[in-house]
């Protein structure tokens, strides 16, 4: 079977197509497809049937390394969606920051791809590269938690001790630490695995009670799908960058 990391990004992946297919729609503002676009609720349907049926085969490991490629594409799509909106508004974050969420679940597909199958044979230059384009990311998303304080500190639940935007400014603070680390190869590894806890936390503190709150909410569901998809990209990122176990010499276990 693939890795746990890959199935979690598979999972995420299968969340985000339900959702699209249960409202017929894209995935709101992570998904930017204007309204009034001819056939935009078939195109919206076929868009959430490839992510699911990508999902589904990513998880079995006859078709593992097909799905992950599959997803790669579906993903890129989706960052060619925010390209028109960084383009017209350049000087906006949170226009780089909706591209770079879906840059790193397409990068993080990619690695998923390389570190099977033909594909994880050396060689290969472009999982060292999906690795940089996931850790730049994932700096985008830190300077958004410094640029938007207010708004991430809403979203933090209100028992946690210290203020909201401590917690807006900490785990901004370890996004950019993280991007840092897996661009620079320094620590790398246990980075990504404290991101793609830190992934799993907001899902449990922030989103999964949003979702308990209002179960008939669009967007509750989509941001938990979300949520997933970057938690099993991190984990991804994290499982490709264990070492590679030690080759017996002897021949004897």
């Amino acid at each position: 079977m693939p890795g746990f990391g890959i199935r979690v990004y598979a999972l995420g992946a299968i969340a985000l197509g339900l959702v699209g297919l249960a409202w017929d729609d894209f995935a709101l503002v992570w998904q930017p497809v204007q309204q009034g676009i001819p056939a935009r609720a078939l195109l919206a349907w076929l868009f959430a049937a490839a992510l699911t049926a990508g999902g589904i085969a990513t998880v079995w490991r006859s078709t593992a390394e097909w799905g992950s490629a599959a997803l790669a594409i579906l993903f890129s799509v989706a960052v060619l969606l925010h390209v028109p909106r960084v383009i017209h508004h350049p000087q906006v974050l949170s226009a780089w920051s909706g591209l770079a969420e879906q840059l790193a679940l397409a990068a993080a597909g990619l690695i998923a791809y390389a570190s099977q199958g033909e594909a994880a044979a050396p060689g290969h230059a472009y999982p060292r590269s999906a690795l940089v384009v996931f850790g730049l990311c994932v700096l985008v998303f830190g300077a958004a938690h410094f640029a938007y304080l207010e708004e991430t500190a809403d979203m933090v639940p209100r028992w946690l001790p210290a203020a909201p935007t401590f917690w807006s400014a900490a785990t901004g603070a370890a996004h950019l630490a993280a991007g840092a680390a897996v661009v620079t190869g320094v620590q790398a590894r246990l980075a990504a695995i404290l991101l793609t806890l830190m992934c799993a936390l907001f899902g449990v503190l922030v989103h999964a009670p949003l979702l308990l709150a209002d179960p008939h909410s669009h967007l509750n569901w989509v941001m938990n799908g979300m949520n997933l998809s970057l938690t099993g990209a991190a984990w991804v990122v994290a499982d490709s960058l264990a070492p590679a176990p030690a080759a017996h010499a002897s021949g004897r276990p």
